[in-house]
């Protein structure tokens, strides 16, 4: 695998989708970009690139960045994070990934199928194919010796002593908030560095409201768009919009790829809610039968009182597509029956919600192929 090449192709697409969907559109919408940091310098006024500007209202919406947790010695051994290891120009042949959460296992697997012999740290037990897994994992400090990184860490109460070639550091992503002041506009953070908003995506100041990963929310893409949305509408022209994420997908893109839409069982019993669940194996799926690859589950979660569609998690090949069908049942509180009773084309990975709805009150493996 030529990973100069690999990286030299994402650099590419990336610089081309910024032109073409962010300063390629700054025309066209009309605004005016001042280059340089920004910070509030009062209640009322920001400055930037040597201007003070009154603007009517401000929209904070400056991400984050990955975490870095404070482990002896990291800094001066030498870490990658999710942006970096991106940019690497050779595959390393061994890799310790600390942090075992959707980024670590993505990009863990990432070099695992380029040819890294890859060890996972982490403090819950995770299931990574072809890869060494630690948990529960403490790390201690990471040493240097030459081009090797020496990971000194407790798993299970024991210390052991890994050596990488690299190290990933995917234990989170932290609020940009820093340099900003905030304290000059009365806008409050919260302990975790977070910008605190109300439901409307206003701060504790007036005329500053925020948006996306910055705001603490679950840190997907399509989350800080459909906020930067409602928080422009509510800042701009008073329509008074509470956020709402309601049947939220989330995917992890491994292989195989895991989705979930909504509470899980455990989240869902926390609500208050009696649940009853079904959980269908790839194996009662035509289409993993037909591809011959059932190493996948989808598992549902419904109200016990209403039978409405609560959580859905599906682990599978096309588990990202298949989720978006449970997003708007979950969202527009259709029931299992009515997802049971929905045309689902055969023999694709989507049937699997139906079958899995049916699952609720009958034995699917006694139902013939699309049986109603």
């Amino acid at each position: 695998m030529d990973l100069a090449a690999l990286a030299a192709q994402k650099d590419d697409l990336v610089a081309a989708l910024r032109q073409e969907k962010y300063t390629g559109l700054v025309a066209a919408y009309g605004f005016e970009v001042l280059p340089g940091h920004a910070a509030f310098t009062g209640p009322d006024t920001v400055g930037v690139a040597g201007q003070v500007i009154r603007p009517g209202a401000v929209l904070i919406a400056t991400g984050a960045s990955p975490a870095i947790p404070p482990i002896r010695g990291l800094a001066g051994a030498g870490y990658l994070t999710s942006t970096t290891a991106l940019d690497l120009k050779a595959v390393p042949r061994r890799l310790a990934v600390i942090g075992a959460n959707a980024i670590g296992l993505e990009l863990g697997q990432f070099f695992l199928h380029l040819g890294s012999d890859v060890t996972f740290l982490d403090v819950a037990s995770r299931i990574a194919q072809g890869a060494t897994v630690h948990a529960p994992a403490r790390v201690l400090a990471v040493e240097r010796d030459g081009d090797l990184r020496r990971i000194r860490a407790t798993v299970d109460g024991a210390e052991t002593v890994i050596d990488a070639d690299e190290v990933l550091v995917a234990t989170g992503r932290a609020p940009n908030t820093a340099g900003l002041g905030l304290e000059a506009a009365g806008v409050a953070t919260s302990a975790r560095g977070a910008v605190v908003t109300d439901g409307q995506l206003r701060t504790t100041s007036p005329r500053v409201w925020a948006a996306g990963d910055v705001t603490g929310t679950p840190q997907f893409v399509y989350v800080a768009a459909y906020h930067g949305a409602l928080a422009a509408g509510n800042a701009l022209l008073g329509e008074g919009q509470e956020a709402d994420l309601t049947g939220l997908p989330r995917v992890i893109f491994t292989s195989p790829p895991a989705a979930g839409a909504g509470l899980t069982e455990a989240q869902a019993r926390t609500a208050g809610y009696q649940v009853t669940t079904s959980v269908l194996p790839a194996t009662a799926v035509p289409r993993a039968l037909v591809s011959h690859d059932t190493s996948g589950v989808t598992k549902l979660v419904a109200d016990a009182a209403t039978g409405a569609l609560l959580g859905a998690s599906v682990v599978g090949e096309g588990a990202g597509d298949v989720i978006q069908s449970a997003v708007l049942a979950i969202r527009h509180h259709i029931t299992a029956a009515e997802l049971a009773a929905t045309f689902h084309p055969y023999l694709t990975t989507a049937e699997s919600l139906k079958l899995a709805a049916q699952a609720f009150t009958r034995d699917v493996a006694r139902l013939s192929c699309c049986a109603a």
